[in-house]
């Protein structure tokens, strides 16, 4: 049974939540990307909240920006800082304040918020699961000298436009269907996407999408461009970039978007990876393979 609620932070944002299980289990959160929304976790909060699977408290809240959560309009309120501080502040009113997460878990713009999560506050989480979200050494350095990675991350210096908003919304949302079934998955069959699955995008998707285009205005890790330098100008030192936690990377082999030139070198920044390389598997692969991806996070969490 999924609850649905309000959570108000101290420092005045409200994230609209998505959970399973007991309170004061051991606590899994669960972060999505764009453009999707906390309901794309259904599964494995019900799958993990059960005794069977470990018990655990599964939070997944809509990223701020997202569906009922807080959606500042300055796009400076998208600022790394700002989406970590959301996480810690969830992290505490989920335990009391009083102990880490058993794991921090997470897609696409999450995996952004959470490797920064990680590399900030290892001590607030046991673990770090990533699904097919680039670490920022390894993606800055392909933004920076990879021009297959500059043209397959192109989409970036649409989303940063001032009518990105419109033309997303234009046609019943088509632009934002069609990263769902071309953009990101290589034109491929996308059963999972049914209508009842599309009108849970569409519910997301009607409260707004200024916050989540703002994740892209905020972050200079996009192609860079005559007028906007972009990644060339960004240097970033190897104490912001390395992960001390144990960390799980499950990774799409045919994601056209972040394609596996992105998992070359990780170990440089993560000394403790576990790496799945799923062939057949797209961005979308929590969608496409959710067993898969429930057994691999079950097996690095632990026997129970």
């Amino acid at each position: 049974m999924i609850e649905t609620y309000q959570q108000a932070l101290p420092h005045g944002i409200t994230l609209s939540c998505r959970a399973a299980g007991t309170p004061g289990r051991p606590v899994l959160i669960f972060l999505h990307g764009f453009p999707e929304g906390a309901f794309v976790w259904d599964a494995l909060l019900e799958h993990f909240s059960k005794t069977e699977n470990g018990g655990y408290r599964c939070v997944a809240p809509n990223m701020r920006g997202f569906e009922k959560s807080s959606s500042p309009t300055e796009v400076s309120a998208y600022r790394p800082k700002f989406l970590v501080q959301d996480i810690a502040a969830l992290v505490a009113a989920e335990t009391g304040g009083t102990q880490a997460l058993a794991c921090l878990v997470a897609h696409d713009w999450g995996g952004a918020v959470a490797w920064n999560f990680a590399n900030q506050l290892p001590e607030l989480t046991c673990k770090l699961a990533i699904i097919n979200s680039p670490h920022p050494g390894t993606f800055l350095r392909e933004l920076k000298n990879n021009t297959a990675q500059q043209a397959a991350s192109a989409y970036m210096n649409f989303l940063v436009r001032d009518d990105a908003e419109a033309s997303l919304t234009e046609n019943d949302f088509a632009r934002l269907f069609n990263f769902l079934t071309h953009e990101f998955a290589g034109n491929r069959a996308t059963p999972w996407l049914t209508e009842a699955v599309k009108d849970q995008y569409r519910g997301v998707w009607s409260h707004g999408l200024r916050g989540g285009c703002n994740y892209y205005r905020s972050s200079p890790l996009r192609p860079p461009r005559p007028e906007d330098p972009a990644a060339a100008a960004v240097d970033l030192p190897q104490s912001m970039l390395t992960i001390t936690l144990p960390t799980l990377v499950v990774w799409g082999m045919d994601d056209t978007a972040l394609p596996p030139v992105l998992i070359e070198g990780l170990e440089e920044y993560v000394p403790d990876l576990t790496l799945h390389k799923i062939p057949d598997a797209t961005h979308w692969i929590i969608h496409e393979q959710p067993a898969l991806v429930t057994r691999l996070l079950q097996d690095f969490l632990g026997n129970v």
